[in-house]
């Protein structure tokens, strides 16, 4: 089949407005912008042994992030980037009717992951292996979208970011979890944090509509952001609950 020469110039020319490549760039980072932020470079599989380093929870306070998930034991959750699976491996328990799919890019991680399913013998964690734009997560299948440090790294945000959109379910929940780049003594390079003005401006950017904020962790913003529901049934009850108080 040959390809409409038109339209690889519309999508180059799409690719051109949504991010720009700059030759002096930060050597954390990988040279393109998105909306104004450059992007940072990935945590390699290499890096696997931080993930899992025993000060993690007292210097993240992770179980603080899985308590206000607000969990139904049928949810299916998307752990974006979920690389050894470390906030899979404590959701999944709480989800006896449901599953985590584990996303990330890297196959090696994957391989961690399985390794791990079998040590504690967890059935209910599904890995999946993401490409660069696509998380491979079907339409309307996920109740909520999970990404803990992990946003800032991903090369095309806004192609992820409306993919996982199309993925979740009406009224479905994206949550994020980034270190305060509102915060200059929070000791992470300044391209792995990020502002809560930068984040909402890109999920508002796919249509995510921002919730609230809870800035119960150290030193992370955790963000929760909603996928608009149109359903009839849905723009009712809020029309009549509009009319109540009033």
């Amino acid at each position: 089949m040959l390809l409409n020469p038109t339209l690889i110039a519309q999508a180059a020319t799409s690719s051109s407005t949504v991010y720009e490549q700059r030759i002096i760039h930060s050597p954390d980072g990988i040279g393109k912008y998105y909306m104004g932020r450059e992007i940072a470079k990935v945590m390699g599989y290499t890096g696997a042994g931080w993930l899992e380093r025993p000060s993690r929870e007292g210097e993240e306070q992770p179980t603080k992030i899985v308590n206000v998930l607000n969990l139904k034991p049928n949810d299916v959750v998307a752990d974006i980037g979920a690389g050894t699976g470390y906030l899979s491996f404590r959701i999944a328990p709480l989800l006896t009717a449901g599953k985590v799919l584990a996303v990330d890019v890297q196959p090696e991680m994957l391989e961690i992951i399985e390794l791990f399913k079998k040590e504690k013998n967890i059935t209910n964690i599904e890995p999946i292996l993401s490409t660069l734009t696509d998380p491979n997560l079907p339409s309307e299948s996920i109740d909520l979208a999970l990404m803990v440090d992990a946003y800032h790294e991903l090369e095309y945000p806004q192609e992820v970011m409306q993919r996982i959109v199309k993925a979740l379910k009406p009224g479905g929940r994206v949550v994020l979890v980034e270190y305060r780049g509102e915060n200059p003594f929070i000791m992470i390079k300044g391209l792995h944090k990020m502002t809560q003005k930068q984040v909402r401006k890109e999920m508002q950017a796919v249509g995510l509509v921002w919730r609230e904020t809870k800035n119960l962790l150290p030193q992370q913003h955790l963000m929760v952001f909603e996928k608009p529901d149109f359903s009839a049934s849905s723009l009712l009850k809020k029309n009549m609950y509009q009319a109540i108080i009033k």
